[in-house]
């Protein structure tokens, strides 16, 4: 006799010889780590990938893996599914997203998706996932919370990066150093200032990596943690913020569907390219992120 089941993560039907009951196995097909069900047609408790807390130096090959793994992703027959979505769903936001009526949820909707689509990347490649998360949707109020919620973790870890550059600003206007007028306009910024922003900037890397892996908010309180990993991997760590900054570049350059009078089509496929091509370096700096923790997780005191 055997016990059947279907897999809870790419739903293939698979069985597993009785005296393996409550043992832990992978999926035959996708290789999810399981606790095998007592009977058949039960479904099995997921096995949650966790850190090597064994690991005292750094893994070699986090170069490789970041622009040659990286690059078989997008090739690679698994991901296919999820990377068809994240097209139509691009394209959605791209027709739509000057719709009446339709523009502001729209957006909510589509990056409330797509951050935890990253989050998701970001936390499985820790772990030493080398495929994109499966596509998770929801119903009813589990759909809404898939959305906010990545909302909240993205807003919450900026608003932490930039709180010194938000107390600066503030006591400089206080004491009349610089002026509302003067803030308005970035090449107006001091160049103290300037730098003090894009320091800030650069720790978001790994202040969300500390949010999606840690999956604790109360890491971002201690300067060590996030400063700690990035000195000591800081060569890897740039390479993090390369293709974030890229991405950010990008799609600041974006624009949406103007509408049919006022495109031609090779003016549309092209606004529409440079969306794409903004999720294809999205893509990649967060699985560089997650890459970052597993080659390097012996510098991360948390």
């Amino acid at each position: 006799m055997s016990i059947e089941f279907e897999c809870p993560k790419c739903g293939a039907r698979i069985a597993f010889e009785d005296e393996k009951a409550g043992k832990q196995d992978n999926c035959l097909s996708c290789g999810q780590a399981l606790i095998i069900p007592p009977e058949s047609h039960q479904i099995p408790e997921i096995v949650e990938p966790q850190p090597d807390i064994t690991q005292t130096e750094p893994i070699e090959g986090f170069y490789k893996a970041v622009f040659i793994g990286t690059w078989k992703l997008f090739f690679r027959f698994e991901n296919t599914t999820s990377l068809v979505f994240i097209i139509t769903v691009v394209c959605f936001n791209f027709f739509l997203a000057k719709a009446c009526c339709c523009n502001y949820v729209t957006f909510i909707v589509v990056w409330g998706w797509l951050l935890g689509f990253y989050l998701n990347i970001i936390h499985d490649t820790a772990f030493g996932v080398d495929n994109l998360p499966e596509i998770q949707l929801g119903e009813g109020f589990g759909f809404l919370w898939n959305i906010i919620k990545p909302f909240i973790t993205f807003l919450l870890t900026l608003l932490f990066v930039m709180l010194p550059i938000a107390v600066v600003i503030v006591v400089c206007r206080n004491i009349g150093i610089i002026t509302p007028k003067i803030l308005t306009n970035f090449n107006d910024w001091p160049l103290a200032l300037k730098l003090l922003f894009f320091l800030c900037w650069f720790l978001f890397p790994s202040a969300v990596l500390a949010t999606a892996v840690g999956g604790d908010f109360t890491l971002l309180l201690r300067p060590d943690y996030l400063l700690s990993p990035v000195f000591k991997a800081f060569g890897p760590y740039i390479v993090t913020v390369v293709f974030l900054v890229i991405a950010a570049m990008i799609e600041l350059n974006t624009a949406p569907f103007a509408g049919v009078e006022a495109e031609t089509f090779f003016s549309a496929a092209g606004k529409l390219t440079l969306n794409l091509i903004v999720q294809l370096f999205a893509i990649s700096a967060m699985r560089s992120i997650g890459l970052f923790y597993r080659h390097y997780a012996c510098y991360f005191k948390w």
